[in-house]
């Protein structure tokens, strides 16, 4: 779980546009963030194994 303190800070608008930290909507986390989800591979995962997004299924051959 992240920081409270970080997850407040990532959410203020930066100085600057390039400053801007990306950080999953569920838990904050800022490491391995997915863009076209807004979410970490973590949320991702367990979110796509309950079939709560749409279009993405577990691979399998």
């Amino acid at each position: 779980m992240a920081r409270k303190a970080l997850v407040e800070k990532s959410m203020r608008e930066s100085k600057y546009s390039t400053r801007q930290n990306n950080r999953c909507r569920l838990c904050g986390r800022a490491r391995g963030y997915m863009r076209k989800f807004q979410i970490c591979r973590i949320c991702f995962r367990n979110l796509a194994s309950e079939g709560k997004i749409p279009g993405v299924v577990k691979a399998s051959w």
